[in-house]
């Protein structure tokens, strides 16, 4: 599984994933809090990356966040523009960031981690530490579980984390982790995660 099959797989789906998730009021109300306590109190520029819908994006900058909006579907890229005319979005990878070091307050990867191959995450995550400016902040969004695993996800194969590994593979890069909120399983919901760190 590669990035481009990932990108492949949402834009056959684009249309169909912008009406069940384009908006914020289809995020649950604790993830939205969780999101604004940690991103929305710094100045400067803060990524949406893997924003998808820009729906979460817009949300920030609802807040008075300097947010922009970073996703390789183009499809999602033109309904947030769309959607949210005032907003920042643009083409771009998680795997390649293209920004200065130490140029960013601020990343949110809200379930933009899920379908990266376990073998790749640390590399993502030094590159989100090159990124991020002393003391940033990072914000993950991802599927709980008791073990590293794929599993079959509605729209292409994805991977259950420990919160508990990602929190030391997040200390290696270089971050240390402020809160973390976990909620299990709930309908047809997966046990969900997040997780918060300032880049020491």
């Amino acid at each position: 599984m590669n990035m481009e099959q990932v990108r492949q797989a949402y834009a056959s789906v684009a249309a169909l994933y912008i009406g069940l998730f384009g908006t914020s009021q289809q995020v649950h109300a604790d993830d939205l809090a969780f999101i604004g306590r940690h991103l929305a109190s710094r100045p400067g520029t803060v990524l949406d990356l893997g924003c998808g819908p820009g729906h979460i994006t817009g949300y920030l900058r609802s807040l008075g966040v300097d947010a922009m909006g970073i996703d390789m579907v183009p499809e999602f890229i033109a309904h947030a523009q769309a959607a949210h005319p005032s907003g920042r979005y643009q083409i771009g990878s998680i795997e390649n960031l293209d920004v200065a070091n130490h140029s960013i307050a601020g990343i949110l990867a809200w379930y933009s981690l899920i379908h990266l191959p376990p073998q790749n995450l640390d590399s993502v995550l030094a590159q989100f530490r090159r990124a991020i400016c002393p003391a940033g902040t990072l914000v993950l969004g991802l599927f709980d579980g008791d073990e590293v695993a794929a599993f079959d996800h509605k729209v292409v194969t994805a991977y259950r984390w420990p919160v508990d590994e990602i929190s030391e593979r997040l200390t290696r890069a270089g971050f240390t982790e402020v809160e973390r909120l976990q909620r299990p399983s709930e309908g047809t919901h997966r046990p969900h995660a997040a997780i918060a760190a300032i880049a020491s």
